[in-house]
């Protein structure tokens, strides 16, 4: 039967209808893309004068800028949305009704590797490893902002321009309304509770019943979240609970690899997906980094677009199973 589930971190609702994906057609599925022509790939290894000047590379050896032998090479996006410099938008009439500020801050392409493929899921692990690295570096490096978004598009279906696999930073001099939400629900269950973290309970009442996990090593925790605004929708969580993603410790790159691996083991192809780190916002007390991976094998309709209320035909527990079977 169908559910209204609750999110626990966002608070937003998702009808989780699993029936739905039996009737004719309903059933996710993905085409596997056509092959990265590398002679048009501005992002593989040799191709490093078709971006502009490289930010930072991580090299075997040490080597020149902007030169072949990089492991994961980081450059300003060719066509930003932030600028340092933005211009101060000219003032309205009626600002009460039509305000706007500088579009400040930064932007930035992360290559993930120099290897020509679509998707995180068909590097080495070695290889995700270093590049979530890389990710948690480049975060470190815009401290100074009031939040840090670190996303990936895979496919041009989830958005990507270039299919060469890649991240790419935000540098926001705000908080998101999504993520300020997500810290409020924090503090919240943190006073309810004598400090205990939302996420950490989460995780560990997800452990006991153990039919929303997927895989769990070491580092993390990889689970369907009981809420899934998507089929097949992923969450990687740190075993042990930490504010932030560029701090020291594990970034469940190898788990993450793992899960991406599995889902295009299921599905016959990587998927079009999106991918983002949640990290604590600056100044936030109580809060827990995760990765969430949406893979985009349904489109949003009538009812997502007008109601923000999201309508998953796949239930995650059904998800979850099929994916330790994968």
């Amino acid at each position: 039967m169908p559910e209204i589930r609750l999110d626990p971190l966002s608070g937003l609702k998702t009808i989780v209808a699993g029936e739905r994906s039996r009737r004719p057609g309903g059933e996710p599925t993905c085409q596997p893309p056509e092959p990265i022509d590398r002679e048009r790939d501005p992002f593989a290894e040799g191709h490093e004068n078709r971006t502009p000047p490289e930010l930072y590379a991580l090299r075997e050896a040490s080597g020149e800028r902007d030169t072949p032998g990089w492991r994961v090479r980081v450059v300003p996006n060719l066509y930003p949305a932030l600028e340092p410099d933005g211009a101060t938008p000219e003032p309205q009439a009626r600002p009460e009704l039509f305000s706007a500020l500088a579009a400040r801050g930064a932007h930035e392409v992360i290559i993930n590797g120099p290897q020509p493929v679509l998707s995180l899921a068909e590097l080495p692990a070695e290889q995700v490893i270093c590049a979530a690295d890389v990710w948690r570096s480049r975060m470190r490096s815009h401290n100074e902002c009031a939040y840090v978004q670190l996303i990936v598009n895979e496919r041009r279906e989830a958005g990507a321009s270039l299919p060469h696999t890649h991240a790419q930073l935000y540098g926001l001099g705000f908080v998101p309304a999504d993520v300020a939400r997500e810290r409020e629900r924090f503090a919240a269950h943190a006073n309810r509770t004598m400090g205990q973290n939302l996420l950490e309970e989460l995780v560990a009442e997800e452990v006991r019943l153990g039919e929303r996990i997927v895989a769990i090593d070491d580092e993390a925790v990889l689970l369907a979240p009981y809420a899934s605004r998507l089929p097949f929708q992923l969450m990687l969580v740190p075993r042990a609970p930490r504010a932030r993603f560029e701090d020291d410790g594990p970034t469940g790159a190898a788990l993450l690899h793992d899960g991406l691996c599995r889902l295009a083991r299921h599905l016959g192809s990587s998927p079009p997906l999106n991918l983002w780190v949640r990290t604590a916002p600056r100044g936030a007390e109580h809060f827990c980094w995760r990765i969430d991976v949406l893979p985009r094998l349904t489109h949003l309709a009538g009812l997502e677009l007008s109601t923000g209320v999201s309508l998953n035909i796949v239930a995650p527990e059904h998800a979850a199973a099929l994916l330790r079977q994968a």
